[in-house]
């Protein structure tokens, strides 16, 4: 797996603090989402910033990708400095590095126990056969998927010794059916889909551990969503009605007279699937000032101004 520099998948700073790393991701997320993008390789985009995300705004993940990272970097400058010396050897750096990042990238989002035990010593003979190892998965899933049964695929390597002790790679491919109003962070266990166990022992056990992907318009709060909705002053004083986004399609929400910034306003039923039930969405305003106001309407807001006699801090003390 070659090295992606998930700072530039996201056009950040190295040094950018979570809030930047954020407002990139939803950026580019709103351009990129398979649901609304026009964009050839928009899933792939979405996947690829998806993963810069997750790692990015996290900060012991972070701090791991950055190790990687600088020594990937470390040795781009070796190769560029060194152009004079032997090809094969610098070549060969450029792999391991793929390979650490390959190994970094596995062991967040691919199998974190792949059937074997790289710095155990090969045995030939064992007294008593033993069950495979089982494997542990991160599973991506987009809120949408969380509302019907889902078939998805997944992939993943199981590596083993053989009788010569040389370790094997198998990749595997299966297609899992996802339940409905599955959570986050839960696992779901495969029977037998995992390392092979040895002789006539029972293989491991597959598990997937559901991590919702983050999307553009929606935070989630348990199995309640939120979506913050732009609100033009006099929309806030006048009351109008909006088209708000859901997971499921576009409905029509009303704005009351006199609405404030900051209030929210409850959309039963519009949230995530539970078992029992199914969460809400909470519509936040915020209410949005022109940033340049045009030459019509600016001698309007300062008549209103000048008429009005609301004060805004005049619960402030005095």
């Amino acid at each position: 797996m070659n090295f992606k520099d998930y700072y530039m998948v996201l056009g950040i700073d190295p040094q950018a603090n979570v809030k930047a790393v954020k407002a990139a991701y939803k950026k580019l997320a709103v351009k990129y989402h398979p649901d609304v993008s026009k964009h050839a390789d928009a899933e792939a985009k979405f996947k690829e910033i998806g993963e810069a995300y997750a790692i990015l705004s996290n900060a012991k993940k972070r701090a791991e990708y950055d190790e990687v990272r600088q020594h990937h970097l470390n040795r781009s400058q070796r190769h560029y400095a060194g152009q004079t010396g032997a090809s094969g050897g610098q070549d060969w750096g450029q792999q391991e590095s793929d390979q650490e990042f390959a190994d970094f990238f596995n062991s967040i989002f691919g199998a974190r126990h792949s059937g074997f035990d790289p710095n155990q010593q090969y045995q030939g003979r064992q007294t008593q056969p033993a069950k495979g190892q089982d494997v542990e998965i991160e599973f991506p899933m987009f809120l949408e998927e969380t509302l019907v049964d889902t078939l998805k695929p997944v992939s993943f390597t199981l590596q083993q010794r053989d009788a010569h002790g040389h370790i094997v790679e198998h990749p595997k491919s299966l297609k899992v059916n996802i339940p409905a109003g599955v959570s986050n962070g839960q696992r779901i266990r495969l029977k037998g889909q995992g390392g092979p166990g040895q002789t006539k022992a029972d293989n491991g056990d597959l598990y997937l551990t559901i991590r919702y992907a983050p999307h553009p318009l929606f935070d989630v709060d348990g199995r309640n969503l939120t979506i913050v909705v732009p609100v033009a002053p006099w929309e806030a004083v006048l009351g109008t009605k909006v088209t708000l986004p859901t997971l499921t399609g576009h409905i029509q929400l009303s704005i009351p007279a006199n609405s404030q910034s900051g209030q929210r306003l409850r959309i039963k039923g519009k949230g995530l699937l539970s078992k029992k039930e199914q969460g809400d969405l909470f519509a936040v305003l915020k209410i949005v000032v022109p940033t340049v106001p045009d030459a019509a309407s600016k001698p309007l807001w300062t008549e209103l101004a000048e008429k009005n006699t609301f004060d805004p801090r005049a619960s402030w003390s005095k």
